[in-house]
């Protein structure tokens, strides 16, 4: 798979792109990413690429032109499966989502800034918006790299363990069961008999149980979204 990911800021994706499951995804040959700096394609003084609002309202606007002629640059090398803007009032990410995004061959992924982008970007060049939440950040680089963690690492090999990422929360729009590890016990407080027992299909049963459990008191939307 490829990323390309399109911002002012790419120095905002060094860190989160470079270490734990996405690093070890590159050093495999799983994934590449490509930071592009949109100043780069700038034809203005100081390689702005933001300007005032026709509305006269407060804050700056990502210009159309520097990432138009960025994105025909790229898109005349290979042919993507989605062209992203992270947006607060796009679909919300979710497991069903990263699935999908996973089994693509090329992202590009378009950071919003500023006040946002001339809308026309967003009508014209792009195919999907993506929110992490409903709220608003001071860019989109973090939910860039939130958007990249959650697709690389469903890539087969991404992680040691892939069972791993099949039984993660969401995956069937339950919430994971509580998990444990040794000791046993700890300062009174004892891991559940049934996961010491050596039966699996107890230890199955219980934990679709707490599964279900857990959903239905902290995340029921969940479960309605099931039926």
């Amino acid at each position: 798979m490829r990323i390309d990911i399109l911002t002012v800021m790419p120095e905002a994706l060094e860190s989160p792109l470079g270490c734990s499951i996405l690093k070890r995804a590159q050093d495999k040959g799983l994934v590449e990413f490509h930071i592009h700096n949109l100043r780069d394609w700038s034809l203005r003084r100081h390689r702005k690429v933001d300007d005032y609002p026709f509305s006269g309202e407060a804050g700056m606007v990502m210009q159309i032109e520097p990432v138009y002629r960025c994105m025909e640059e790229l898109k005349a090398q290979r042919t993507y499966d989605d062209i992203i803007f992270t947006s607060p009032d796009g679909d919300i990410l979710d497991q069903p989502m990263a699935n999908t995004l996973s089994m693509a061959e090329n992202l590009m992924i378009l950071c919003g800034h500023y006040k946002g982008v001339d809308f026309r970007i967003r009508e014209h060049l792009c195919t999907r918006e993506i929110s992490i939440g409903n709220y608003v950040l001071t860019g989109g680089e973090l939910p860039a790299a939130v958007i990249a963690d959650a697709v690389v690492r469903l890539i087969p090999g991404a992680i040691g363990d892939e069972q791993s990422a099949l039984s993660d929360s969401f995956q069937d729009n339950l919430l994971e069961a509580p998990v444990y590890t040794r000791p046993a016990e700890f300062n009174g407080w004892k891991v559940p008999e049934v996961l010491l027992s050596g039966n699996q299909a107890l230890i199955d049963q219980w934990k679709m149980e707490q599964a279900l459990e857990r959903t239905q008191r902290l995340r029921p939307e969940l479960l309605d979204d099931m039926k």
